[in-house]
């Protein structure tokens, strides 16, 4: 499937979740966090099933995050290193890890 086709079909199927049901609840992951600081920003969720839908299970697990939710502990400067998540989320791969992007991973 074309890289066109792909996109239309994820735009179409996240569209059809989203009106039809709670995105938080189809398969989302919330991470959770040791401490909470006043003024912090809430923890963030990984929309795991739009991911899914778009790569294979090995282009992220086991070489940047172990296989079990939970598995690996993950923070922001690990992150902003590259790491985790900032593997892709680079500004180039994908939305990078600006100030102005926080509420798209970490939403109330």
């Amino acid at each position: 499937m074309n890289k066109g086709v792909r996109l239309f079909v994820v735009t179409v199927a996240t569209a059809v979740l989203a009106v039809c049901c709670n995105a938080a609840e189809v398969g989302d992951i919330e991470f959770k966090r040791e401490t909470k600081e006043v003024g912090d920003y809430p923890p963030a969720t990984y929309p795991h099933w739009v991911h899914r839908m778009q790569y294979r299970c090995y282009v992220c697990h086991e070489e940047i995050f172990k296989m079990k939710a939970g598995a690996d502990v993950i923070t922001m400067p690990e992150i902003e290193d590259g790491k985790f998540c900032g593997k892709c989320h680079n500004g180039k791969i994908a939305f990078g890890v600006v100030f102005e992007a926080c509420p798209r991973c970490h939403r109330p």
